[in-house]
């Protein structure tokens, strides 16, 4: 484990991989040999400043071209940065902030507080797809929207009515802070897919430390029209562990998946419950095969409907390392990439934990490094 300081001025020569193929040429063909390496871990203090901002609630992370961006999981200042993060196999060498740019609203306004919850980013094509949770209990919907690489709004995509805030129905829609909460590229790089973090009321009830039927929906969304398709229902796992010392909540949901074939992804599950001095976090990737899925997107309902989910194979759990990273904390991990190749030819894989701005005690700007053998 190396827990390095953040240098955000004067980036010194570094040692940079250099690849910036990191998809393209990554066949699926060896699914069932994939396999996680850790290989280390970056802390960031939670007190770094850049430009006036204070650096936290990275909720989303991507590379491509040779930049990292990140998202902010700010609901008063949506924004994202640029960053440089450098390692070699023997893990991290720096990570450096190098600018920030707010996302603006469709006016090229500046998000009122409250109406925006960002949570994932993907570059495509010279601009960056984002998701935000919205404000359900408020009314605000989620959304998926393009902007510019200086954060101006660029496009929206069409909101079916499943996914839209229901205010004063409690029988349907979707739950508060459980709406989209990951993206991926498409495999044929034409569209998205988007992941909700928890069912939709209408679909099953939300994870407990008990087995429930709790599949959230993941749909694709076509670039060109801001359509969404087809859709796949996917299982989540129970909550790991009750809620302790006298506190009551409880949370199992997806908050990230990454398509790496045609029908094939790594979804990241995170379980959390009050309580514990470690944080209460357990986190989870999950190899997914969506070819003998059900397309739900016609499905109203998906309680006591007849369909089949994806198939999930457990790939790592970070119980395993708990023990190798900073104060034996598995943090709030939301965001996960492919970054540049390791000279190796590997895969490099990074994420990085939203630390809630340490709104609610001390948490951590946690970046975790694998290498992806297959």
């Amino acid at each position: 484990m190396k827990n390095r300081l953040l240098q955000v001025i004067g980036l010194t020569t570094l040692f940079l991989l250099g690849s910036c193929a990191f998809i393209d040429d990554f066949s699926g063909g060896k699914t069932d040999d994939l396999e996680l390496k850790f290989v280390d871990e970056f802390v960031i203090p939670d007190d770094t400043m850049f430009q006036n901002t204070l650096i936290g609630g990275l909720s989303g992370i991507d590379y491509a071209l040779g930049t990292w961006y990140l998202i902010a999981d700010d609901p008063n200042n949506a924004r994202f940065y640029n960053a440089t993060i450098s390692y070699d196999m023997d893990g991290f060498i720096d990570i450096s902030i190098n600018g920030v740019n707010e996302l603006l609203d469709n006016t090229g306004s500046s998000f009122g507080g409250g109406t925006v919850d960002p949570e994932a980013i993907r570059f495509d094509n010279g601009n960056l797809v984002w998701t935000s949770e919205g404000n359900i209990n408020n009314g605000v919907d989620p959304f998926v929207r393009v902007a510019n690489l200086t954060g101006a709004y660029v496009s929206g995509t069409n909101l079916p009515s499943r996914y839209q805030a229901f205010i004063g129905d409690a029988a349907r829609g979707p739950r508060q802070n459980g709406t989209f909460e990951g993206i991926t590229l498409s495999y044929d790089k034409m569209g998205y897919w988007v992941t909700m973090e928890l069912p939709l009321v209408e679909d099953g009830p939300a994870p407990t430390t008990q087995d429930t039927d709790s599949p959230i929906r993941i749909s694709y969304i076509d670039r060109a029209s801001g359509n969404f398709g087809k859709e796949f229902a996917y299982e989540l796992d129970p909550v790991v562990r009750p809620a302790a010392n006298g506190s009551t909540f409880e949370l199992n949901g997806v908050v990230e998946l990454l398509q790496y074939d045609e029908e094939k992804f790594l979804f990241l599950e995170r379980s959390f419950s009050t309580g514990y001095d470690y944080g209460g976090n357990n986190v989870k990737i999950y190899d997914v095969d969506i070819s003998d899925a059900t397309d739900v997107s016609g499905v109203e309902a998906l309680v006591n409907a007849d369909f089949t989910v994806a198939s999930k194979k457990l790939l790592f759990d970070f119980e395993t390392i708990r023990n190798q990273l900073t104060e034996g904390v598995v943090d709030n991990i939301e965001g996960i990439t492919f970054g540049p190749d390791f000279p190796n030819g590997n895969k490099s894989v990074v994420l990085v934990a939203d630390n809630n701005f340490s709104a609610f005690g001390p948490q951590l700007n946690q970046f975790v490094l694998f290498e992806l053998l297959d």
